[in-house]
């Protein structure tokens, strides 16, 4: 596998080549990622499957290999990595043409299982850590081809999301459009007449008899999966006219199963987010052994930034349980990352919730914000996001969660969600209190002596001195500020001089003082804005 994490065309050969996968043609070379494997459904006579995601591989189930070259010319339009047909006769020259990489398998080869062992491969690159249910997958493609055969139709298992996880390969049986644009595209073709019949199924508790959509579908035969009243998902069968009778108690009997599978899947799912976590946690605490080992495991690559997500408790009230609502925020957070950058980790440390964002980063702003604004009206607590400098090597992000957690402290109702360089002046002071507040050098002098003199005697040589740095310097803009006259500011800053020895012509006191009075002041803006 690559440094990247990403599965290529070459490791694919390495983890299942020889007998078992032949490469044909390969135009763009053994470099081509190859993010999926999908499947091209044997009654599709078009040869052209709609688009997905660039990257794919392609198995051409049900089209001869002398006879995929709309399949390649398809391919090639969506981006994909390439095609993969079954026996060795494929035409390797319009492959070459098209741009996209030929694969065979052997005749006698089962399409499920080729397409198991393929996707297996590719989800085993570096950083798909949080695949650990593949297992538990894997027994719904083999739990689906078993309802299948039982029932007499081509079965689906979906999540409550109406994504498919799993479908059946039983050759022979019918399957209409809306599978195939399911399996193509991983998720039920959203509709009207689709959502009622969801709405129908989730309020069954037994197999439901469903008619035909519009457009020349096929009914179903479908049962949700349920455990401890929760809903995991459903089971979907074709209907196409031989149904088995006993095809009904043979759904029932597979959903019960197919709960028995969603929950392992989903307890190895939170097995490996939690070691994720664990592993992300080391990396932005700086405490991992390797970052670029560590990095590649997560999935992780550079040039990327951390951005931090925290509660603003301070504007959104009280919380009746902070701890749970802090950990809807990871949940949060970690659905909008995995659905822009696929699998994601994400760690909440101390109240604050971190994720590695990848470059390009022109979009990383809009990111948190999007998430700020859900998660804020998903948990009814305003959401404050930061992000750290982007970094180029794994070894550096502990550096940009640290500017991550700066950026956090300098928030504000009116700035809730910035870069560090957009609120760079702000850390700076943050850092220059932090540094000069404990340190006697720093506290001592001009600034210190004009507090003493203004307590001792009742002037305003502070407030003054403060409006006229502000103004850069500038008579009449100070005595706006001051609501005076110009003379009053000339007056003040005589006498300034003459009872505390500040001498306002230097520049170096000039400097000097504005930054004590900045860093050390009653707030950031010195002891008095107004």
């Amino acid at each position: 596998m690559n440094g990247a994490g990403v599965c290529t065309l070459g490791d694919l050969l390495d983890a299942v080549g020889g007998s078992a996968l032949r490469l044909l043609a390969a135009p763009a070379g053994p470099g081509v990622p190859v993010t999926e494997v999908v499947l091209h459904d044997d009654c599709d006579d078009s040869g052209a499957p709609p688009p997905p995601l660039p990257g794919a591989l392609l198995l051409a189930v049900g089209v001869p290999a002398a006879q995929t070259e709309p399949l390649l010319r398809a391919a090639a339009r969506a981006g994909m990595a390439g095609v993969v047909v079954r026996g060795a006769d494929g035409p390797v020259a319009r492959a070459e043409a098209y741009g996209v990489a030929l694969l065979s398998v052997p005749p006698d080869a089962a399409w499920h299982h080729v397409h198991l062992e393929l996707a297996a491969a590719v989800a085993a690159r570096p950083g798909a850590g949080a695949g650990a249910d593949g297992g538990a997958l894997g027994d719904l493609f083999a739990l689906a081809d078993a309802i299948a055969t039982a029932t007499g139709g081509a079965t689906a298992v979906e999540d409550p999301g109406q994504r498919i996880l799993a479908y059946s390969a039983v050759p022979g049986q019918p399957v209409d459009e809306d599978r195939r644009q399911g399996i193509l595209g991983r998720q039920v073709p959203a509709s009207a007449e689709n959502a009622e019949q969801y709405r129908r199924l989730f309020a069954a508790d037994r197999p439901l008899r469903l008619p035909a959509l519009p457009g020349a579908g096929l009914p179903r035969l479908a049962m949700p999966v349920r455990a401890g009243g929760e809903t995991l998902g459903s089971v979907w069968v074709i209907d196409g006219g031989a149904l088995a009778p006993d095809a009904e108690e043979s759904l029932a009997q597979g959903a019960s199963t197919a709960a028995l599978l969603l929950l392992r899947a989903r307890a190895a799912r939170e097995l490996a987010r939690h070691r994720g976590g664990e592993l992300l946690r080391r990396l932005l605490d700086g405490t991992a052994p390797d970052p670029a080992t560590a990095a590649r495991r997560l999935g992780v690559t550079a040039p990327a930034r951390v951005a931090a997500f925290a509660l603003d408790l301070d504007r959104g009230g009280s919380v009746p349980d902070a701890e749970r609502t802090a950990l809807r925020l990871l949940d949060a957070v970690r659905l909008q990352c995995e659905a822009r950058y696929g699998r994601h980790a994400g760690v909440l440390l101390d109240g604050v919730v971190y994720a590695v964002l990848p470059a390009p980063g022109e979009r990383h702003k809009q990111l948190a914000e999007d998430i700020a604004a859900r998660a804020g009206r998903a948990l009814r607590v305003p959401v404050r996001a930061a992000l750290g400098e982007q970094v180029t090597a794994a070894a550096e992000l502990a550096a940009s969660r640290a500017d991550a957690d700066l950026v956090l402290r300098v928030l504000d109702p009116t700035t809730p969600v910035a870069t560090a360089d957009e609120v760079r002046p702000r850390i700076t002071l943050l850092r220059l209190a932090e540094l000069m507040g404990g340190q006697r050098e720093f506290s001592e002098g001009a600034w210190r002596r004009i507090l003493v003199h203004d307590a001792g005697h009742g002037t305003e040589y502070a407030r003054t001195v403060m409006s006229w740095l502000t103004a850069s310097c500038d008579m009449s803009a100070a005595a706006e500020l001051l609501s005076v006259h110009p003379n009053t500011v000339r007056y003040r800053l005589r006498g300034l001089r003459q009872h505390t020895g500040v001498d306002l012509t230097d520049p170096d006191e000039r400097l000097v003082l504005w930054l004590q009075a900045r860093v050390l002041g009653d707030g950031p803006d010195g002891p008095d804005r107004s």
